[in-house]
C-alpha cells in the first residue's frame, strides 16, 4: 500500500464490530474482567487503550517499524526513550538539536549521571571520534531545528551497529511522509506529534517507533511504569489529523517553495537556511534519503531591520512557539524554542538573535509573501 493510502488506512481501520469507519473513542480508565485473571486483552487504560494502540499501530505501520508507542507529548515520548539507559551511559547529541531535548538531557538526566555530549552529526568523523565505551546511543535530528543541518541517516545507522549502539533519529521535520529512518538502519524514531502529525494546532502529542521485539518490550514497561501515555480522545483527535498529512505536506512545500524563491530574491535576507539550501553535499544526502526539503525555513535578516518590530507588524502569520500546523507560525529560536541552551553554545551553533524560523502554513502563498513585505515595510530602520 502506497503511503498516501497507509495515511488513512494503516493501523486499525475502522471498527469490525459496528462497521463504523472510524476508530470508536474508548473514554474509559478500566475494563470489566469475567475472574481473576481474566480480562479480554485489557486491563487498565494506562497499561493500554483501544483509541491509542490504534494510532500506536498506525505510526508503527507508517515508518514501517515493529511497534509504536504514544505518549502526553513529545518531550514525554524523549523522557521514555531516554529511560531505556542508565547512570554512566553517553548520549552523542545532534549539535543544534531541539531545545527541549537538551535542556531535559541537561537539567534532568544528569542529575541521575546520564551523560550527554553535543556533536556536529553531519561529520561522521566528528561522531566516530565521540564515541567511546561508554557511547550507548547516536541522538538525531536531522534537518536539524532550527539550523536545518543534515545528518547522514543510513551512515550514522551503520557506524552504530559497528559498535553496537542505538541510532535515535527525531522525525518531527519530515515526518514519515518525507523520510522514513527505520528503513535506513535507524532502531528508534520519535516525533512531536503536536506539529505535522496532528496538524491543526489543536494537540499536544508523542510518538516514538522501534524497529525490534527487545527495545518494543523495554519501552513499553518504561510506558507503563512512568504513565505518560497519550489520552484516548488526543489519540482519536491524531488518527484524524494523520489521514490528510499527505495532502496537507503537498501544500505546505508548494508554499514553502513560493516563500524560499522570494527571500532568495530579496536583498534584505542575509541568509536561508533549508535542507539542502546551497550546499551540494547536504542537498545530495538529504535527497537520498527524504523525498522533500518539507516546509520549515530559518532564515537571517540584515541588521537595517528591527526584528521585533518585523515579528510583531506580521498580519497573516502568527508569532508563536511550535510548527507544523495549517497556519504559518514564526518564532525567534534564541528567545522562544531554544533559549534553554546557553547564550555562549548558541552562538557557536549558528543560533544568533537575528535568526527566524518560519512553519509554512496552507494559507494561500501570495497572501503569506504580502504579509512578510508588508511588515519588512514597517520594520526598516534605514540606513
Amino acid at each position: 500500500m502506497k503511503i498516501e493510502s497507509l495515511l488513512i488506512h494503516g493501523g486499525i481501520d475502522g471498527d469490525e464490530k459496528t462497521g463504523a469507519v472510524n476508530v470508536p473513542l474508548y473514554l474509559t480508565s478500566t475494563y470489566k474482567q469475567d475472574g481473576i485473571g481474566q480480562h479480554r486483552g485489557y486491563e487498565y487504560s494506562r497499561t493500554g487503550n483501544p483509541t491509542r494502540e490504534a494510532v500506536e499501530k498506525l505510526i508503527s505501520d507508517l515508518e514501517d517499524g515493529h511497534k509504536g508507542f504514544a505518549f502526553a507529548s513529545g518531550m514525554a515520548a524523549t523522557t521514555a526513550v531516554m529511560m531505556l539507559f542508565k547512570a554512566h551511559d553517553k548520549i552523542l547529541l545532534s549539535a543544534n538539536v531541539y531545545g527541549g531535548t537538551f535542556r531535559v538531557l541537561d537539567k534532568v538526566f544528569k542529575n541521575f549521571n546520564l551523560q550527554y555530549e553535543l556533536v556536529d552529526t553531519s561529520d561522521i568523523n566528528k561522531v566516530k571520534a565521540k564515541i567511546d565505551i561508554n557511547t550507548k546511543a547516536i541522538f538525531i535530528e536531522t534537518p536539524t531545528n532550527p539550523l536545518m543541518n543534515i545528518t547522514d541517516i543510513a551512515a550514522i545507522s551503520k557506524l552504530a551497529r559497528e559498535h553496537n549502539i542505538l541510532t535515535i533519529i527525531d522525525n518531527t521535520f519530515m515526518t514519515p511522509y518525507l523520510q522514513q529512518p527505520i528503513k535506513l538502519g535507524a532502531d528508534i524514531v520519535l516525533h512531536s506529534a503536536t506539529k505535522y502529525l496532528g496538524g491543526h494546532s489543536d494537540l499536544i502529542a508523542g510518538l516514538v517507533v522501534v524497529n525490534n521485539a527487545e527495545l518494543a518490550d523495554k519501552l513499553h514497561f518504561v510506558q507503563n511504569a512512568t504513565g505518560g501515555v497519550l489520552s484516548p480522545f488526543d489519540s482519536w483527535l491524531l488518527i484524524r489529523g494523520i489521514k490528510t498529512l499527505a495532502v496537507r505536506m503537498d501544500r505546505h512545500i508548494a508554499n514553502t517553495k513560493e516563500i524560499i524563491h522570494y527571500l532568495q530574491n530579496n536583498p534584505v535576507v542575509e541568509k536561508i537556511y533549508y535542507p539542502g539550501f546551497d550546499n551540494e553535499n547536504s542537498d545530495n544526502i538529504h535527497h537520498k534519503q527524504a523525498t522533500s526539503g518539507g516546509a520549515m525555513i530559518s532564515f537571517v535578516l540584515n541588521k537595517n531591520y528591527d526584528i521585533n518590530k518585523f515579528l510583531t507588524s506580521l498580519q497573516l502569520i502568527t508569532l508563536a512557539e511550535s510548527l507544523g500546523g495549517v497556519e504559518s507560525l514564526i518564532s525567534h529560536p534564541a528567545s522562544m524554542t531554544h533559549a534553554a541552551i546557553p547564550a555562549e553554545i548558541r552562538a557557536e551553533l549558528g543560533i544568533t538573535d537575528g535568526l527566524i524560523r518560519l512553519s509554512v502554513g496552507i494559507e494561500n502563498h501570495e497572501d503569506l509573501i504580502n504579509d512578510i513585505s508588508n511588515a519588512l515595510d514597517i520594520s526598516f530602520k534605514g540606513i
